[in-house]
């Protein structure tokens, strides 16, 4: 199993990013999605995550009017849309992927695969 983040890179505050998370090793169907961060010298914490097979979506609260999670099942790739991004907002951003048992799937630990990361660094 792979999962391979993809698309940081350094922004200006108030602008815009999309990640992109593509897996592959098996059918992620019966699976979670999630996306963290982590920022330096903090834990990895919960940005969204999303049911392949049913489209439900979760935020972060803190996030959710800024950041939009999708999903393309033909191209099982999932997508974190991030607009009006923040100097707050730079971290190391991981895409996961957990068997799904009917929760949103907000911490780490719920999660078996992990790709490596991308970093976004968002400038004042």
């Amino acid at each position: 199993v792979q999962l391979e983040a993809s698309g940081g890179g350094l922004v200006q505050a108030g602008g815009s990013l999309r990640l992109s998370c593509a897996a592959s090793g098996r059918t992620f169907s019966s699976y979670v999605m999630g996306w963290f961060r982590q920022a330096p010298g903090k834990e990895r914490e919960f940005v969204a995550s999303i049911y392949w097979n049913r489209g439900r979506l979760y935020y972060a609260d803190a996030l959710k009017d800024r950041f939009v999670i999708s999903g393309d099942n033909a191209k099982n790739t999932v997508y974190l849309q991030m607009h009006s991004l923040k100097p707050g907002d730079t971290a190391v951003y991981y895409c996961a992927a957990g068997l799904a048992i009917g929760t949103p799937l907000r911490s780490q630990y719920e999660y078996q695969y992990w790709g490596r990361g991308t970093l976004v660094t968002v400038s004042s």
